[in-house]
């Protein structure tokens, strides 16, 4: 009979354990009793989880201190750690390519130090360059936004996959969910509809921080589980906003400017999927969204919904570059007001049935990528049926319920 995963995860638990920096726990993020990251703790250590170990490390421009330098500089700088390489994912280390780009293989002017290109690798190609870069250990260190389809959390994945097919062990240095670990939303992706942009089945929104998801990750989807560390924060809730921790806000990709960006962003990313600009060549991506030919009856139509938390507001602009480049465009921003009530998945739904019902022009693209971005063909196929918000919400209660018991294992904070 083939063990269980988590007995295969039970005989690790020893060696696994012993690795693992974790903090005292906390109840409050207060002045007295600052957040501290994943780096924050590794580094107050002294790198205990690093040492005699020849460091790789997967960061892009979020992996800073709360004084903005940049991890891989301060490591670089430290005679407790031997740093001797970077890997860059989407965008890249230092974030200078667009969406769908990278930097590739090059040296970092600042440092000296060879960074590698991951973006569009897994498997065993992945593993090759961990073996070729000479590095002992794979650290992770980049800022989530909370999305099943923001592609980090999926450089995690493979990342993790890889480091176990080399025989490197992986260390994670967690970060706050920027729109808070309360709970999971949305619905989970069906494995026939596995992407980038979605490898496993979670949920749209999936209310964990990159630690407890690497956890997930290891018990549950990786082939056999990689030697994992995870380096937990102190001083976060899971009721935590990401103002509330004090850190500075690097974006981590182009189109990610700012926290309230992604707040909004796991819902309205939808919009991705259909002949409506999301807002990308805007100040305001995903919180702008619209069209030619649309007016102010959408406003109208999906403030008649009343969904908790947020307002919509008539809205003009000219994107400047991607959907409409150029063009003045109506449509909607949304004006969250009341952060605890506001499902953001919930607010994509009823935007996608309501800009369908007043605009002719509606269409899904032709690709069908919504049904990558939703995880399955259940929204779309409904929406075009005439079903209202609350019937699509409705129809994936059970596959997020069951997502909910599995992902409670994983928690690591209260």
């Amino acid at each position: 009979m083939r063990p269980s995963r988590r007995a295969l995860l039970a005989a690790t638990a020893t060696a696994t354990a012993t690795l693992a920096v974790t903090p005292t726990p906390t109840t409050t993020t207060s002045h007295a009793n600052p957040l501290r990251t994943g780096f924050e703790q590794l580094q107050a250590s002294g790198y205990a989880a690093l040492q005699g170990r020849r460091v790789g490390v997967v960061t892009n421009p979020t992996g800073v201190t709360r004084d903005v330098r940049h991890i891989v500089d301060v490591m670089h700088g430290d005679p407790h750690v031997e740093l001797t390489a970077v890997f860059g994912p989407e965008h890249g280390f230092r974030g200078t390519a667009q969406a769908g780009g990278s930097e590739g293989r090059y040296d970092d002017p600042a440092t000296g130090l060879p960074v590698y290109d991951t973006y569009l690798k897994s498997g065993k190609p992945l593993a090759d360059v961990f073996t070729a870069s000479g590095v002992d250990t794979v650290v992770f260190d980049i800022q989530d936004v909370g999305a099943r389809f923001y592609t980090y959390i999926w450089t995690l994945y493979d990342c993790m996959e890889a480091a176990r097919l080399a025989g490197k062990p992986f260390v994670v240095l967690d970060r706050p969910n920027p729109v808070t670990g309360r709970a999971a939303q949305g619905p989970v992706l069906h494995k026939e509809f596995a992407t980038f942009v979605g490898r496993q089945p979670i949920a749209q929104a999936h209310g964990m921080t990159v630690a407890e998801l690497a956890r997930l990750f290891n018990g549950e989807f990786l082939a056999a589980p990689v030697e994992l560390t995870t380096v937990l924060m102190s001083g976060w809730k899971r009721s935590d906003f990401y103002d509330a921790s004090g850190l500075p806000w690097v974006p981590p990709s182009p189109n990610m400017p700012t926290a309230d960006t992604a707040l909004v962003y796991s819902g309205t990313c939808l919009f991705e999927g259909t002949n409506l600009s999301e807002g990308r060549g805007t100040t305001r991506p995903f919180e702008l969204l619209g069209a030619e030919g649309i007016d102010g009856r959408w406003a109208l139509e999906a403030n008649r919904l009343k969904v908790p938390g947020v307002l919509f507001r008539e809205a003009y602009f000219a994107p400047t570059f991607s959907k409409f480049q150029g063009k003045t465009i109506g449509g909607v921003q949304i004006h969250v007001h009341d952060r605890a009530a506001y499902d953001p998945v919930r607010t994509g739904i009823a935007l996608l049935v309501t800009a369908k019902k007043v605009w002719s022009d509606f269409a899904w693209r032709s690709d069908n990528w919504i049904d990558k971005l939703t995880g399955s063909t259940s929204v779309r196929t409904m929406i075009d049926a005439g079903a209202t918000a609350d019937e699509v919400v409705a129809a994936w209660q059970d596959e997020l319920k069951a997502f909910q018991r599995i992902r409670k294992e994983y928690l690591l904070y209260g």
